[in-house]
């Protein structure tokens, strides 16, 4: 069997990998001149900035994937557990350090609310029954079939799953500062903490099991093991051309045209690449066709943008964590802004990542190196970032050296920023989203564009727009969903 990759995210890669294993003939095409998609890396001045995933959780699936060729990860990539995971930082100078150390974290929540211990306790028993259920049981359960949706109808309900994920969190803890930590996860995969559905709890779980890894060197050396296993077993990698067109005859994919015009012949093409800009570009229109297709693609919701600011300061913040999460005044209304009113606002909440806090090889010596994410509306706003993207910069500026950073703007010795243009024009996501289509319960499993194609024959999806969805774990899993419709 012949079959080509479009795209080289985690998903891609992943996809690319598990079809070798089951021998086909694997061709694996990247626009860029390197891999990785959301997960590239930027490299300057001595500074190496991971392009996007920094939280690496179930590393078993990345070990999977050389277990799969007989090879040991270790020799290719390592992988150190993070003590502290997050620092949450609210504007009164409140600070959290959640990590999985459960006496710890019962101390520090019975200091903000002595009730609250006994209901998170209650909390994480529940997240473990979601858990065992929407990610043991069905995050590589192929969900091309409505039957197979309606036979999972009834646990789902018993779990909850209409309620939002603040919803659920809120019925166990009653303080408004440990609601938002417990509740901040969807952020993580393109949600609204107040409209995801309460499924995605499960990742408070499932960091609580296999805890919160960083990759040394960066998630750029992730990518780097991984194509260097690809090259091992024969995966032929095309770098720095584009397929901009995905061939059929019909109803059945025969193929792909790159930007050079060169075609290549193929019984199954994966796509790493979003579902709304593989149906609406690269397609030659049978998509329209199906009535119902194009009623679930027109309703779908796209999560929101991220403005990503990198910068290298010449001097070291050492009371900064690897990981920090700093809340704005209101949470609510500012999120009411991002997914629904498609605005900007000033009172904003951001994740600062600083790499350097445990790996000294991101920044030349005595130095440090961050980026900083904050999530935004999608392109949908209509918002001008070649005139706010500079305004959000400075303002994120701002913020920091008032929470966290002093003297930083007299500091920075580098730096550029991302917009939601970047991940349209470069990443060609619907909308610049940050993670495809949000996580709602109306958008989830068989409601998700499906891995295997509703339209047409040979063609399937793997990445953050189908199931089970955006973040590693789960861009990794819809790669291992391959493994039961190929």
């Amino acid at each position: 069997m012949n079959s080509v990759v479009i795209g080289s995210g985690f998903g891609g890669i992943a996809a690319a990998l598990r079809l070798k294993a089951k021998g086909h003939k694997v061709t694996l095409i990247e626009k860029h001149p390197d891999l990785g998609g959301r997960a590239r890396v930027f490299k300057k001045n001595g500074f190496t900035y991971d392009g996007g995933p920094t939280v690496i959780t179930a590393p078993y699936l990345i070990e999977e994937l050389f277990e799969l060729f007989k090879k040991n990860s270790k020799d290719y990539i390592k992988l150190s557990p993070l003590k502290i995971w997050y620092q949450f930082i609210f504007e009164d100078n409140t600070k959290f350090n959640y990590s999985g150390n459960e006496i710890d974290m019962e101390k520090q929540i019975g200091k903000i609310n002595k009730e609250d211990v006994e209901g998170y306790k209650k909390l994480i028993n529940f997240t473990k029954k979601i858990f065992d259920k929407g990610f043991t049981e069905l995050a590589d359960v192929p969900f091309n079939k409505p039957f197979v949706m309606i036979r999972q109808l009834p646990a789902l309900l018993k779990l909850r799953s209409y309620k939002s994920v603040y919803s659920l969190v809120s019925s166990y803890i009653k303080n408004e500062k440990l609601r938002r930590i417990l509740s901040m996860h969807p952020l993580l995969v393109g949600g609204n903490p107040f409209t995801t559905t309460s499924i995605y709890g499960l990742i408070l779980y499932l960091e609580k099991k296999w805890g919160i890894h960083y990759s040394m060197g960066g998630t750029g050396n992730i990518i780097k093991g991984l194509e260097r296993l690809m090259n091992e077993v024969n995966i032929k990698i095309i770098k720095g051309q584009e397929v901009t067109k995905i061939l059929s005859n019909g109803n059945k994919i025969t193929g792909v045209k790159l930007d050079n015009q060169k075609n290549i012949e193929a019984d199954n093409v994966i796509c790493n690449a979003d579902p709304p800009a593989v149906y609406e570009k690269m397609l030659n229109g049978n998509s329209n066709k199906s009535i119902m297709f194009k009623w679930k693609k027109n309703r779908m919701e796209y999560s929101m943008g991220l403005f990503v600011y990198y910068f290298g300061t010449k001097k070291t913040y050492s009371n900064v964590e690897h990981h920090t999460i700093k809340f704005g005044n209101k949470y609510k209304e500012h999120l009411d802004d991002i997914f629904d009113n498609k605005k900007l606002n000033e009172d904003i909440s951001y994740y600062l990542h600083r790499p350097s806090a445990t790996d000294k090889s991101m920044a030349p010596p005595e130095q440090d190196c961050f980026y900083v994410l904050v999530p935004v509306p999608n392109n949908q706003s209509k918002i001008n970032w070649s005139i706010e993207g500079e305004k959000m910069k400075n303002l994120v500026i701002d913020k920091m050296e008032k929470d966290l950073m002093p003297n930083l703007r007299e500091n920075i010795v580098e730096d550029f920023y991302l917009t939601p243009e970047y991940f349209e024009k470069d990443l060609n996501t619907k909308y610049g989203s940050g993670f495809s289509i949000q996580p709602k319960f109306s958008q989830s499993a068989y409601f998700r564009f499906h891995n295997k194609s509703e339209i047409y024959n040979g063609l399937y999806f793997v990445g953050a727009g189908t199931h089970p969805g955006a973040g590693v774990p789960g861009v990794l899993s819809s790669a291992k969903v391959l493994d039961k419709i190929i």
